[in-house]
């Protein structure tokens, strides 16, 4: 008889976790190829559903000279977004997603196209910093390359382009720390899904997605990182909150799915 094996509970594609990454915003980095290792944070970035990004930086900024002065009037350039745990960790980085591509300086009125393109998703008053104390850059990616606890993908554009972010991606963060800190009973009831060898360790919320629940597991021996999947994918909040209350195990939910035809 051939050996069961454990079926991985589903999960986003890396384009899509990307997508949620890129939403999110994060913490990013500039950093010039071939130049100097000094990494550079924007004053504002903004990553587009086509997988272009959007970067002001100071007028005086070296790297502007760099764009201005290049051959084509581009630099190459890598942007890589932190994702940041939404609880205090030992490990506080849950993702990066690094666009590498070519860097340009775009002129006033792409810039003012731009900056327009960037407030119909996402309002920002440092966008009035553009043409005044700030410039513009674009930078159009050739790569994108994702590492999370799923693994490291490299992502092609056209998947970048026809993926979704996950509808719950800009209210996870809020919602764990919630969990966090005023739910504290509710994480230790999920201890019961977690291997045995993993519940005496120091369980915390790390995400949230229309597919489940991640916890991080902090213990001596190191981080481990689990996900509790639903029993479906979920879009909305209503049947976010039933799959959760599944996975914690709520005596109402058991008793209705005893009363179900």
């Amino acid at each position: 008889m051939g050996e069961t094996k454990t079926r991985r509970p589903a999960r986003p594609s890396a384009a899509e976790r990307a997508r949620s990454i890129a939403k999110r915003g994060g913490k990013a980095a500039l950093l010039q190829s071939g130049a100097s290792a000094e990494r550079v944070t924007p004053h504002l970035h903004h990553v587009h559903p086509d997988g272009t990004a959007t970067i002001l930086l100071p007028d005086d900024h070296p790297m502007i000279g760099a764009a201005w002065h290049a051959p084509r009037g581009e630099v190459a350039a890598v942007l890589e977004l932190a994702d940041p745990t939404p609880v205090r960790l030992r490990e506080p980085v849950r993702g990066l997603l690094w666009l590498t591509g070519w860097l340009r300086l775009l002129d006033p009125d792409e810039a003012h196209h731009e900056a327009l393109s960037v407030v119909d998703d996402r309002p920002d008053p440092r966008l009035l910093d553009a043409g005044h104390t700030a410039k513009v850059l674009r930078l159009e990616s050739a790569s994108m390359v994702l590492a999370d606890a799923e693994g490291t993908s490299s992502i092609e554009a056209p998947d970048f382009r026809s993926a979704n972010p996950d509808p719950f991606c800009t209210y996870e963060d809020a919602w764990l720390r919630h969990l966090e800190g005023s739910h504290r009973d509710v994480v230790g009831l999920l201890a019961r899904h977690l291997p045995e060898n993993l519940r005496g360790g120091h369980i915390r919320p790390l995400g949230l997605d229309r597919y489940g629940l991640r916890l991080r597991v902090e213990s001596a021996d190191g981080d481990h990182d689990v996900r509790l999947g639903f029993s479906q994918p979920t879009d909305t909040t209503e049947h976010l909150g039933r799959e959760l209350r599944r996975l914690v195990g709520c005596p109402f939910l058991a008793e209705q799915r005893r009363g179900e035809p």
